[in-house]
């Protein structure tokens, strides 16, 4: 009669701590990337779209693991090229930082709000504020030039905008009033977005006293 192969307890443990010795119970794999930090620096009026090639090319042609800066002190400008940097911006693999040094008036505002990530230093400000344009070509073609800007503009500010803005603040804006924020007002309204807050309460409706 065959007899079985007993295998004594210590010789398993022994083949069992030779198993352990001979293949690790994890794998630890390492690899290393070259993270670039590119710096941009938005200084005076925005310009005509073709002297932001550039910072344009680089937007979309940098990877995941670059970060790019980008330093405003601009009171705003043409708004065709502010609008093609957001789109960028919002199409670049790289973690955009935008840093407000010391004014982002109008369209330099909305460039900031962009942003992956929005650095403030102590003492800034931020202003938004309706667009302006000039007409040309006969009254029917200025009036559907009109209509069409204006819509075009809420659109953008909309999209930009909010939360930062309340729907209430935009709507002021489209009537022509200017917003102005300081460093205080921002770094609150950032830090409730934060929280998942709405940035402002709603205005208390006006109640006429009773005579």
């Amino acid at each position: 009669m065959h007899q079985p192969h007993i295998i004594p307890s210590a010789a398993l443990e022994e083949d069992e701590d030779d198993d352990s010795k001979k293949v690790p119970l994890f794998r630890r794999y390492e690899t290393q990337g070259v993270i670039r930090q590119i710096s941009f620096y938005l200084s005076g009026e925005i310009g005509a779209p073709i002297h932001y090639t550039d910072l344009l090319y680089t937007l979309r042609s940098t990877s995941e693991s670059d970060i790019i800066f980008l330093h405003l002190n601009t009171q705003g400008g043409n708004f065709d090229t502010g609008l093609q940097i957001i789109n960028n911006i919002a199409a670049s693999p790289a973690h955009v930082i935008t840093i407000l040094e010391a004014r982002a008036y109008s369209m330099g505002a909305l460039i900031f709000l962009a942003g992956d990530e929005l650095i403030v230093h102590d003492t800034c400000q931020l202003m938004f504020h309706n667009y302006s344009s000039a007409l040309i070509g006969k009254g029917n073609e200025q009036q559907a030039q009109v209509m069409a800007s204006g819509k075009w503009f809420e659109k953008v500010m909309r999209h930009v905008c909010m939360p930062f803005l309340s729907a209430e603040e935009l709507e002021r804006i489209f009537r022509g009033e200017d917003i102005w924020l300081d460093t205080d007002d921002i770094r609150r309204r950032l830090h409730r977005i934060q929280q998942g807050l709405p940035t402002t309460a709603p205005r208390k409706p006006r109640t006429r006293k009773s005579e």
